[in-house]
């Protein structure tokens, strides 16, 4: 672009300080051209510019990190590319990890039965019929052996789906490091952790929305000191999504949840760049291509401007949102479920354009079965595909600038800007969940969204247009059978028969005890893990402390 007007000094200043950091980055040894030859830099901007300009969109690597949180981003590094995998057995699970491991996976994402989410053990009644279907079964220290059997958790870093036992899993995962004879500083990972969107969202609680708050400030309270290169809470805007929420509502109530977190972690006494830079946060990718490059750009501007002002966080490691992303699982069509390829490949091309640090693609096959390993590959390979041979890699926000991508921004911020003033004067995010505005926000845009596709004025291929008469599905598809109940079942009675029950005695009445100070609960549900208390037996101590909850109606 052609100088019009001096620059100011303050924009000079800024891009120099961006050029001398990209050029002492460290830099992927890979080419950089376009395929037919051409040079390409690693970011465009304008010669010339003013403050609004740094106000709005600045450089990669500085505040407000509207293009990026790094100054040379993908050039430097690749986003992580994890597979959310989790079936039947611990065993059965570790098989999958270790076939994903080599076929060039970077990251592990745990993801966790319906027994295990709600904190039950394989005999119980709610149980039955439900081990190991919608994820792996992890009930006590030898399941959190076995699935990492093999697998050095010193070196790989692991990302686990849980929330209402989130803390109890966490104490499984430490012990299990810890036999491994791995050191508490070098694990890396990331927590879901994130009860507020359960509450929200996803449905799937254990204790009450207050004493869930004290669990979770317990573990940022602990990681900050014991495991400091591990994400102690993965905000989740993505089931926020997944329940019908339009972009700008997962974007404003998944910061809200962000600075609710927050503000009980400094109301702990824990300081602010202490903790904040361990939290990362969670999108979905969905449909709209160029809302969800604006929504992410948006969500990194009004974190850093909320962390710096309102509170007072000093780092700029604080200011950074972090994120990873999953492809929308709920776009994908059982119908024709090979079109799920392109949606994923769009959603995941709009995630990578949108700056982020994690990666998920789902497998064409999950809207009819847990995935299977044949689609498991073919979305890891979207994912190489994109970042090898698209050349998208190779720039840093290479939408920015776009009047209409920058349009977008500023009006999901605005957008998420008045979500949150609503909220102040509901008396903050506890208080709108408890009054059920959360969902019936969410509930009202889903109803919205199916009404376009009925009739018509949103079309869903294969579904509501271009329908495949008489299709017969031919793909393969993954089945879970009773066999994982009955080995869980048959490893529970073995661990009980086995352990002695003086110290898990000793352990549990000492959780309980915790559980209704003040102390840190982490420390007393570590040692519970060694003794082989179970995963039911721990939530039932702690729910003689913190009750039960049940929702009220939204309608």
């Amino acid at each position: 672009m052609d100088s019009k007007n001096k620059p100011t000094a303050d924009y000079e200043k800024k891009t120099q300080q961006w050029l001398e950091e990209v050029s002492s980055s460290a830099k992927r040894d890979y080419n950089f051209d376009t395929v037919s030859g051409s040079s390409v830099e690693p970011l465009y901007y304008p010669e010339d510019s003013d403050d609004e300009y740094l106000e709005k969109l600045g450089f990669p690597g500085q505040y407000p990190y509207t293009r990026g949180i790094h100054a040379n981003m993908y050039r430097g590094k690749l986003w992580t590319m994890r597979q959310f995998s989790g079936f039947g057995t611990p065993k059965e699970t570790n098989a999958r990890y270790h076939y994903l491991l080599k076929q060039g996976q970077t990251g592990l994402s745990v993801a966790f039965d319906m027994p295990t989410l709600m904190g039950y053990d394989t005999d119980h009644e709610f149980s039955r019929g439900e081990v190991g279907k919608c994820g792996v079964n992890v009930q006590s220290l030898s399941d959190m052996q076995s699935l990492f059997n093999g697998i050095d958790l010193g070196v790989v870093s692991v990302s686990q789906t849980i929330n209402g036992p989130a803390i109890i899993l966490l104490a499984y995962y430490v012990a299990a490091a810890e036999e491994q004879g791995v050191d508490r500083i070098d694990l890396r990972g990331t927590l879901q952790n994130d009860i507020l969107k359960e509450f929200i969202a996803q449905k799937e609680w254990i204790f009450p929305p207050k004493p869930s708050m004290r669990i979770i400030t317990d573990i940022i309270e602990f990681c900050t000191s014991e495991l400091p290169q591990f994400n102690t809470i993965s905000i989740s805007g993505y089931h926020i999504r997944e329940a019908g929420s339009t972009a700008a509502q997962e974007l404003a109530f998944t910061l809200l949840d962000g600075f609710c977190y927050v503000e009980h972690a400094i109301e702990r006494g824990i300081d602010v760049d202490e903790f904040s830079p361990r939290l990362s946060f969670f999108f979905n990718s969905h449909l709209d291509f160029f809302e969800e490059v604006a929504k992410y750009r948006a969500a990194r501007r009004i974190w850093s401007r909320h962390m710096k002002e309102k509170y007072s966080a000093k780092s700029e490691r604080s200011w950074k949102l972090r994120f990873h992303t999953q492809t929308a699982g709920a776009t994908l069509t059982a119908q024709q479920p090979e079109i799920n390829i392109a949606r994923t490949a769009f959603q995941a091309l709009a995630a990578v354009m949108g700056g982020t640090q994690s990666l998920h693609t789902n497998s064409m096959d999950e809207t009819l079965a847990l995935p299977s390993e044949k689609a498991a590959e073919i979305a890891l390979r979207t994912q190489q595909l994109i970042a090898y041979e698209t050349g998208i890699a190779n720039v840093t926000d290479p939408l920015g600038g776009s009047w209409y991508v920058e349009s977008l921004t500023d009006q999901l911020e605005e957008e998420a800007e008045a979500y949150f003033q609503k909220v102040d004067e509901m008396g903050g995010v506890i208080a709108a969940i408890e009054d059920g505005f959360f969902q019936r926000e969410i509930a009202r845009s889903a109803f919205e969204y199916e009404k376009k596709i009925n009739d018509k004025s949103r079309i869903v291929v294969g579904v509501n247009d271009f329908i495949k008469e008489d299709e017969e599905i031919e793909i393969p598809i993954l089945k879970i059978g009773k066999e994982a109940e009955e080995d869980q079942n048959a490893k529970l009675k073995a661990l009980r028969n086995t352990r002695d029950p003086q110290s898990v005695k000793l352990a549990l009445d000492n959780v309980r005890k915790v559980a209704s100070s003040e102390q840190n609960l982490m420390p007393p549900l570590i040692k519970a893990a060694h003794a082989g208390a179970t995963l039911g037996e721990i939530v039932i101590e702690m729910k003689k402390v913190f009750g039960e909850w049940n929702e009220t109606p939204a309608f």
